[in-house]
């Protein structure tokens, strides 16, 4: 690890898994899934801000580089690249947007205001090319391509994910000094969209409530505040969380996946509630291997971990629980204030 970091976790944790995440991570600065693995522009903004969390710098801007150098002249970024050749026909719009959070968190940790200015355009352009796929209704198109042929659908987690992304777009834009009102407006809409108007996501295939970042994700990303979202977490508490285990990543099937109960418990600490976090993220602190990486999941019924893999992004999210628990960096803001 590049900096002491006090935390009631033990320390090595983060260094393992920081240590973890940058191994894995190429020459040309892109950050895998796993060493060998494919890339896509959401998982890598994830595991670049684990690394500025535990100040591993030079690695996480050089993931902003190869943000920036594999930026589509349309702002957008492809759905995956790596061991299989990338197609120009397919686009998730909430990757495209997710590296503005991970700008923002890397000004959070570090203050380099400069390195805002540096990649601007990059956000800018992002930014730009996911609001050009907002319905007249407020939500944002799930992915976009000339082969999708099937009717545009939209995602609630997705969508949540993009209204993070637009205001932490904003925030660099108004310390830059940049007009952000139609960021703003276009954000407002899509936070009507999620808390009013439900029958705009998952109109063509099964809906996705049964998965759990459907449930935490609109609260974690500042799109159900104060007490409307304790009482959400409230409410499918037990339908996703296993007391002993962690969260599940689907309601109806025996998995517990750390990214998700990671994340949840970003969720709680961002709603001041850090003794429910500390409990739920030490339930799978055993999830991490002894080369630093952490199981996608377990399958508690059969004590099986699966699939046998240990995402990069994965580590990074129980990086960044710990930060906001323990407010290792000022990245811990990130989830805790929104506009």
């Amino acid at each position: 690890m590049k900096q002491s970091l006090k935390t009631s976790f033990p320390r090595e944790i983060l260094e393992k898994t920081a240590r973890h995440i940058a191994e894995s991570q190429t020459e040309e600065g892109a950050i895998p899934w796993f060493r060998g693995g494919h890339i896509d522009a959401w998982n890598h903004t994830e595991a670049l801000m684990g690394l500025a969390v535990c100040g591993y710098l030079e690695e996480a801007e050089a993931a902003l580089d190869w943000l920036q150098s594999n930026q589509l002249d349309n702002g957008a970024w492809l759905s995956s690249y790596g061991s299989v050749k990338p197609s120009l026909d397919r686009i998730e719009t909430n990757f495209v947007a997710y590296p503005s959070v991970g700008l923002w968190h890397f000004y959070l940790v570090t203050g380099k205001k400069e390195v805002l200015q540096r990649y601007w355009p990059t956000i800018q352009k992002a930014i730009g090319f996911v609001l050009d796929h907002q319905s007249p209704y407020g939500e944002i198109t799930w992915e976009t391509g000339e082969a999708i042929s099937s009717e545009p659908d939209a995602l609630v987690t997705g969508n949540s994910s993009i209204y993070k992304s637009i205001e932490c777009g904003i925030r660099i834009a108004r310390l830059l000094g940049k007009d952000s009102s139609q960021w703003e407006e276009s954000r407002h809409q899509i936070g009507i969209a999620i808390r009013n108007k439900p029958q705009l996501f998952d109109r063509t295939w099964p809906s996705k409530s049964r998965y759990s970042m459907d449930w935490f994700y609109p609260i974690l990303c500042g799109v159900h505040k104060k007490q409307a979202a304790k009482n959400l977490l409230r409410a499918k508490w037990k339908t996703f969380v296993e007391s002993d285990k962690g969260c599940r990543c689907v309601a109806d099937e025996p998995w517990i996946t750390a990214a998700e109960t990671s994340e949840l418990a970003i969720t709680l600490a961002s709603l001041g509630l850090r003794e429910d976090a500390v409990a739920l993220l030490t339930k799978i602190l055993w999830h991490q291997d002894c080369d630093g990486g952490w199981w996608t999941g377990h399958v508690y019924l059969e004590n099986i971990f699966w699939p046998p893999e240990k995402p990069t992004w994965t580590g990074a999210a129980v990086i960044l629980a710990i930060d906001a628990i323990e407010e290792l960096t000022d990245g811990h803001r990130l989830f805790k204030d929104h506009l």
